[in-house]
């Protein structure tokens, strides 16, 4: 059984400081086209770091959370083989090189920025007194939300790309739905749903995307 390292509350205001700043050092670098080379080689490295703090975090190691921790992986990557292969799903699109190396088409990291980004949501939502369906519809709208910002962004950094003019209304409408599958399980599964790094870097992914596109406007 795996636990936390007891962070004291210095250690954990360090934390969130420079996963803040490591976000937005990397929007700012990313956009930079004499360093935009070398962030690109870092994108990998700055998930999977964020995901491991995010862990690191977890108290609650039950077999419950390994089960969703399996979830959500093999769901996020296996949906998105299926996607690009044959465009049902999302829309037509394929990845580029920057997340990584590819298994059937699909950066294996994919699967687990799908675990980090829906732990944050489900995290965040876990707070809101509603029933477990209606949290995981709310948690999956924030996912849709974060979306909305990550595409633009996705596209002109090369992370993927589509066959056509602009993002489909369809890869919302199925970001919506298999989110939801996931925050089913998420608040279905009995494990612990509170995580004080996962906010900070919720709010550090938003920055990130949204810092980016505002550099691309001026």
């Amino acid at each position: 059984m795996f636990t936390a390292v007891p962070n004291t509350n210095r250690q954990h205001t360090l934390i969130v400081f420079l996963l803040v700043l490591s976000h937005l050092v990397g929007a700012v670098g990313l956009h930079l086209p004499m360093l935009a080379p070398l962030f690109k080689l870092l994108v990998p490295v700055n998930l999977a770091v964020s995901l491991a703090l995010l862990l690191w975090y977890h108290t609650d190691w039950s077999a419950s959370f390994k089960t969703y921790i399996l979830i959500a992986i093999l769901t996020g990557f296996f949906i998105e083989v299926i996607g690009v292969k044959t465009g049902l799903i999302f829309g037509h699109y394929a990845y580029g090189p920057v997340l990584g190396p590819h298994l059937w088409g699909v950066p294996p990291m994919i699967g687990f920025n799908w675990l980090m980004l829906s732990y944050c949501c489900g995290s965040v939502c876990s707070r809101i007194a509603f029933s477990d369906w209606t949290k995981a519809a709310v948690a999956a709208s924030l996912m849709v939300l974060l979306d909305i910002f990550i595409e633009p962004v996705a596209i002109r950094l090369n992370f993927w790309h589509w066959y056509g003019q602009s993002v489909p209304l369809q890869n919302y409408v199925a970001w919506w739905i298999v989110s939801y599958f996931l925050f089913i399980c998420w608040f279905r599964l009995s494990f612990t749903k509170n995580n004080r790094l996962a906010g900070w870097l919720l709010l550090s992914q938003f920055l990130f995307f949204i810092s980016h596109i505002l550099l691309i406007l001026v």
